[in-house]
């Protein structure tokens, strides 16, 4: 066990609650070329939801999923159903205007209702609870923000309103409610889509990693195997895309992680939900574990591969949930990552200007249940060929001067500032310096390695040169990964793809 604060122990590895307590079906890798009319990449909440929608229409539909259903972004969310985006609405007007602003609410409250509609109808347990859901502020600048976000919130007709006070042993400045939001268990509700698509005859294939789409009168997804799938339409819902199409996506946004741990505690959890907008970041929401109910407590928000040892992370969300409820025992801890627009909104349409047969689904900005269920819902109307009135909304090709241009500069300068450090630094450890269970940078024969020594003294040894456009990675101490810090690509100790847009793995040393 890791030590935290107190008596506080945090459980020695990452495990996902949502991915614990479910028992999904398991599904066969493509090992044959098939043709189909939709074929949807990626496993996650967008996948599962847009392949339902598409075999409800009646549609041969296609789902391939690199690794196992829901262990990518979904199955490690806070599964938060909220429309309450931490502040967003007062940048939305000044930057797209109070249409935009207001089709966004419109979109995510919709994608609520369709989770909502699907639970009631069709009498799913999922732990699904109506919560209030507040932002707040623990300072006088912040307190203004959403001062002004509340402005934003009058003009658009949302239902809300500030307050000075918690019911929470802690002071703010300001806090902002967002009426009538919800959470609930995402696996527990997409096993059972899942299980729809399979009695709709939908084919769902695990383990099956998709590499490319080549042209044609029929577009065709080629897997890393060489099998191939003819569709009408494909369907990138793969978090990062798993093809490009020259829409420049690892330009056009930037990956972040963030930490959760689930706990039992002394003090009993008011309800509602709860985000800061101070650094550091917290996030706060109920869950019944068992019989048992405990709280998650999510933060520490970073690019991915920047910033300090994530352990930490961990360690820091124990030490604030210790004042505020008195932690009895961490139960879980677990790590997702998130990509981030230019301009905050996701990328949902056509991948590029003029290839209509390819639909990409990107950069959920750590609201996917909400923008996943909506992206799916854009996309089943994009293949059916039926007006969406978000279609413009959420369209890839767009470009808002302000702030994208600004956010593409500043973003891509860090890029080439972490890329250009990483290449003139040589680590101080060597290979002998680590222990069981340690992994780092290290010096090896003269050049820059990632060296991690497993518990029964085996080296994993790499080289630490991410396969995607040559940045160098770093140790991830919390989840035991290497991670890019200029696009977010990650790999395991072995070097093998975790997380795009890297497709490569990393090359395998000799430890002599």
């Amino acid at each position: 066990m890791t030590k935290t604060s107190g008596a506080t122990m945090l459980p020695q590895t990452s495990q996902s609650y949502w991915r614990d307590s479910v028992e999904l079906p398991a599904f066969p890798s493509l090992d044959r070329d098939i043709t189909v009319d939709v074929t949807v990449v990626g496993g996650g909440i967008t996948g599962i939801t847009a392949a339902y929608l598409l075999c409800k229409e009646g549609l041969r539909v296609a789902l391939l999923e690199a690794d196992h259903l829901l262990n990518g972004t979904t199955g490690h969310t806070t599964a938060k159903i909220s429309a309450q985006h931490d502040l967003i609405y007062d940048e939305l007007i000044h930057h797209m205007g109070r249409e935009k602003a207001k089709l966004y609410y419109e979109a995510t409250t919709s994608a609520s209702r369709f989770i909502e509609n699907i639970v009631r109808e069709q009498s799913i347990s999922c732990q699904l609870d109506s919560e209030d859901a507040y932002i707040y502020a623990t300072t006088d600048t912040t307190a203004r923000k959403l001062e002004r976000e509340y402005d934003a919130y009058q003009k658009l007709g949302i239902e809300g309103f500030l307050t000075d006070t918690l019911p929470f042993d802690f002071s703010i400045q300001r806090a902002l409610c967002m009426k009538g939001q919800a959470q609930f268990h995402p696996l527990e509700y997409l096993a059972h889509l899942t299980r729809e698509i399979a009695n709709m005859s939908g084919q769902i294939f695990e383990q099956t990693v998709a590499v490319d789409v080549e042209d044609g009168e029929r577009p065709t997804v080629v897997t890393r195997e060489g099998h191939r799938v003819s569709t009408n339409h494909v369907l990138a819902c793969s978090h990062f895309p798993f093809y490009d199409g020259l829409g420049f996506y690892f330009a056009r946004m930037h990956a972040e992680r963030s930490y959760v741990i689930a706990a039992k505690t002394d003090k009993r959890y008011p309800g509602g939900v709860y985000v800061n907008v101070d650094a550091p970041y917290q996030s706060l929401r109920s869950v019944k574990i068992g019989r048992e109910d405990a709280v998650l407590i999510g933060g520490g928000n970073h690019i991915t591969g920047q910033g300090k040892d994530t352990l930490t992370y961990y360690e820091d969300l124990a030490t604030f949930g210790q004042s505020v409820f008195g932690l009895r025992d961490v139960l879980y801890r677990w790590s997702a990552q998130d990509l981030v627009t230019l301009d905050k909104v996701a990328y949902i349409g056509e991948i590029t200007s003029g290839n209509p047969s390819v639909l990409v689904a990107t950069g959920y900005r750590k609201w996917g249940m909400t923008t996943g269920t909506a992206a799916a819902l854009l996309l089943r109307d994009i293949v059916m060929n039926r007006d969406n009135p978000y279609r413009d909304l959420y369209t890839p090709s767009r470009m808002y001067v302000d702030p994208s241009l600004k956010r593409f500069f500043a973003q891509n300068a860090n890029v080439t500032a972490h890329l250009i450090k990483g290449k003139f630094e040589l680590p101080l450890r060597q290979i002998g310096d680590l222990a069981n269970g340690e992994g780092d940078l290290v010096t090896y024969e003269g050049r820059r390695a990632g060296a991690f020594r497993d518990e029964n003294g085996v080296v994993h040894l790499v080289d630490t040169t991410c396969t995607h456009l040559g940045c160098e990675v770093s140790w991830n101490h919390g989840d035991r990964t290497w991670d890019c810090p200029c696009h977010g690509s990650r790999f395991s100790v072995d070097g093998g793809v975790i997380e795009g847009p890297a497709q490569k793995p990393l090359e395998t040393l000799n430890c002599h």
